[in-house]
């Protein structure tokens, strides 16, 4: 692995954190890691966690210090910031920055020359800890101010997104149990034919798309704005995102969440979507997007993230089998409902209840904490489908 750029410099500063916080992380062991990470994919975060993990940790007593430095140290540049953004953890960043306190020196030690404090303390720095005295993780978005959204935002930026992997149809050379035919007989010409060396191959892994379908009916109007950066932020952290924003009609805003930053596109979104604020008929616009869309941007398997608070003016019956329809297509159908956060909500309305034996995750989106516990269980996602009753053994009011 070259060792030009940022990456060989960060991985001596990381040793030095490990050393400083009691693990036996020697420069000289920083060279094996340099030379390990030529083997895997470091652009997969778990591929480099677990590269390093296995070199730098010898001890199970070791493994919560190195993984929240781990996390703290190596958190991923967002916003403006490129790659070679990453720094030492002694250096402020731009959002959420990790704090590391040194120890100060006595006034005996003025005159010594500099050197490394004999101690690095890192602070629990939480993912939505970018401003906890300012803007609360418990307050609901329905009571944030201009200021809090604006702050919520950075936080919910520095959260780390991640999606499952899926497995392709295509092939690459690799240590699989299939046989490449196409190389073997090729490799074998020089032995006359004769099958000598049997190189293997293996099925291609993917990041799993992302589909958004957001709720901007007037029901959710005290939502909206928040849940409009939360979905601007999902766009931009995977490589295939599919946006739709729905009232008593759907709109496609892939392109212009794409292209624009946040405090441009979402402003003018208003603008662009016909219904915006008005009634609500889930029913009859995920029979829309099944007819028109399904077959373009369900073709990867992706997880769906629809997000509504469920109050529907449309016939229960046609939301109950466009939710069916929806999910066969889909590798993992989950609901985003923001009323889902207050204990006295139950989903009673004829719409969750024609919903609710179709989705596969039912949770809240009410607060900065409902997010964190969002990313997290994306991250978790299993790379199988989950186990579905057939259509026939569900009703209306089975629960989900």
């Amino acid at each position: 692995m070259s060792t030009d750029g940022c990456l060989f410099p960060n991985l001596i500063h990381f040793g030095r954190l490990l050393r400083n916080l009691g693990l036996d992380a020697q420069a000289g062991r920083m060279l094996d890691v340099a030379a390990a990470l030529a083997y895997v994919d470091i652009g997969r975060r778990a591929d480099f966690y677990h590269t390093l993990q296995t070199l730098l940790v010898r001890r199970a007593q070791d493994l919560p210090v190195f993984d929240e430095a781990f996390r703290v140290f190596w958190r991923p540049p967002r916003g403006a910031r490129t790659a070679r953004d990453l720094r030492a953890l002694g250096e402020r960043r731009r959002f959420a920055p990790p704090a590391v306190d040194v120890p100060p020196s006595r006034a005996s030690d003025q005159t010594a020359p500099e050197r490394e404090a004999p101690l690095l303390r890192v602070e629990q720095v939480e993912a939505l800890s970018y401003s906890a005295r300012r803007v609360s993780r418990t307050k609901d978005f329905a009571t944030f101010t201009e200021a809090e959204i604006a702050q919520a935002r950075k936080m919910i930026a520095s959260l780390d997104w991640q999606l499952g992997t899926r497995t392709t149809r295509r092939w690459q050379t690799g240590a699989g149990t299939a046989i490449d035919i196409r190389r073997a007989v090729r490799h074998n010409l020089r032995f006359g034919g004769e099958l000598v060396v049997l190189p293997r191959r293996t099925r291609r892994i993917r990041t799993r798309p992302l589909v958004l379908l957001c709720d901007v009916s007037g029901s959710m109007e005290r939502y909206s704005r928040m849940l409009l950066h939360f979905v601007h932020t999902l766009a931009g952290s995977f490589d295939r995102v599919e946006t739709f924003l729905f009232s008593t009609t759907l709109t496609r805003v892939t392109r212009r969440l794409a292209r624009r930053g946040v405090d441009d596109v979402v402003p003018t979104l208003p603008r662009h979507v016909p219904d915006w604020g008005g009634g609500t008929r889930i029913g009859e616009t995920l029979r829309r997007f099944n007819v028109d869309w399904a077959h373009r941007v369900l073709g990867h398997a992706p997880v769906v993230l629809l997000i509504s608070d469920g109050w529907d003016r449309g016939d229960p019956e046609q939301l109950g089998a466009e939710m069916a329809r929806l999910q066969r297509r889909c590798h993992r159908l989950i609901w985003l409902n923001p009323l889902l956060g207050s204990p006295r909500y139950r989903p009673l309305t004829r719409g969750m209840q024609a919903a609710l034996p179709w989705i596969d995750d039912f949770l809240p989106v009410h607060n900065l904490v409902s997010l964190d516990q969002l990313a997290a269980h994306l991250g978790r996602l299993p790379t199988h489908r989950p186990a579905r009753p057939s259509t026939r053994a569900r009703s209306t009011h089975d629960p989900c």
